[in-house]
């Protein structure tokens, strides 16, 4: 009766997480596809202090200036809020992705014991 009542317990935690990891999803796409657009206009830290203490003239580009996902939009979007959307999803799709193969790679395995 132990083992049973163990398993029922696995899955009800099992099926607890997938809800907060479902949930949690829902909730970063809404925030990175939506709601980002919102966000500041203003210089990020660094930029206004640049353009504070007056060497903002001599910023380079970097070398991804031209990429596909620069400047928080998508390259080929005109649509500036579906620009933003779009980049926000990917970058938490991304972010997932290499989460999930870190945590798969790096989670402690559990130790087998000799069988008796």
């Amino acid at each position: 009766m132990a083992g049973k009542a163990t398993q029922q317990f696995w899955r009800f935690a099992v099926d607890k997480n997938k809800k907060f990891l479902i949930s949690g999803f829902v909730v970063s796409f809404f925030l990175a596809g939506v709601v980002s657009f919102y966000a500041s206009s203003n210089p990020d830290g660094l930029e206004k202090v640049a353009q504070d203490i007056g060497f903002i003239d001599s910023a380079k580009e970097h070398t991804n200036a031209d990429g596909v996902l620069a400047d928080y939009g998508v390259k080929g979007i005109e649509n500036e809020r579906a620009s933003v959307g779009v980049a926000g999803v990917i970058g938490v799709i991304g972010t997932a992705i290499v989460g999930g193969l870190l945590f798969t790679f790096l989670a402690r395995k559990p130790k087998k014991t000799p069988k008796q």
